[in-house]
């Protein structure tokens, strides 16, 4: 069980001010455990430092507007996957089955396939298995690094360490499928709106879906707010 998982966990999560304090002990498990490659760590250490001294207020906002109201970087890896489709209910309710067999039981209103909670149930898997679970949506990760190197943000590293991980090489068409989709500004409020525009949220099977036996539909939530195979 490798603590580097936590550790990419805690990175991609809400900024808060307990994470901030403890950027150099983060940092120091990193190296430790030396199972990010050496360029990524340098990188993801000096986001770190960035993290342990920036205003936590500036940390949040840039949070949100990365990952919260741009849907292209939505860290809901079945996002990217089904969209919309039946599909991503049933497997949404496999992916909270293997967390619960691992004995990992959540009480976040996040969704199983919310990346930092995907790598937190890594983080309790041996690393050779914690390995091949990553590397199914290792294109997913490499189309969103992609995209954070295009923001220039210092999070990119971190989805660089990820792909990294996973020793598997992404598929260039699948990388390449994912990025032809929509990738609004988030400051662009009007264009987001038009991409975040969908259905109710429904977990609950509807009248269709108890015919055929199927989870209904349900969307990525806003924060409170691979592929990934089922």
């Amino acid at each position: 069980m490798a603590k580097t998982f936590k550790v990419l966990s805690l990175l991609l999560s809400y900024p808060t001010q307990e994470v901030a304090d403890a950027a150099g002990e983060l940092a120091a498990v990193l190296n430790a455990e030396a199972l990010v490659p050496a360029p990524q760590r340098a990188l993801i250490g000096k986001l770190l430092e960035r993290m342990g001294r920036d205003d936590l207020y500036d940390l949040q906002e840039r949070f949100v507007l990365l990952f919260d109201r741009t849907k292209s970087l939505s860290m809901h890896l079945f996002e990217h996957v089904h969209g919309e489709s039946r599909d991503r209910g049933q497997a949404m309710v496999d992916l909270r089955n293997q967390y619960e067999e691992k004995g990992l039981f959540t009480e976040t209103s996040e969704l199983p396939d919310y990346l930092p909670l995907f790598l937190e149930f890594l983080s309790l898997l041996p690393l050779e298995e914690a390995q091949e679970h990553l590397a199914q949506p290792v294109h997913i990760l490499q189309a969103l690094a992609e995209r954070l190197v295009r923001r220039e943000s210092d999070y990119a590293c971190v989805f660089h360490a990820l792909v990294a991980l996973t020793n598997a090489k992404p598929e260039q068409d699948a990388v390449a499928a994912l990025m032809e989709e929509p990738d609004p500004d988030p400051m662009d409020l009007k264009a987001l709106d038009e991409v975040w525009e969908e259905a109710a949220v429904k977990f609950g099977p509807d009248e269709n879906a108890c015919k055929d036996g199927l989870v209904s539909r349900i969307r990525a939530s806003r924060r409170p707010a691979p592929g990934m195979s089922a």
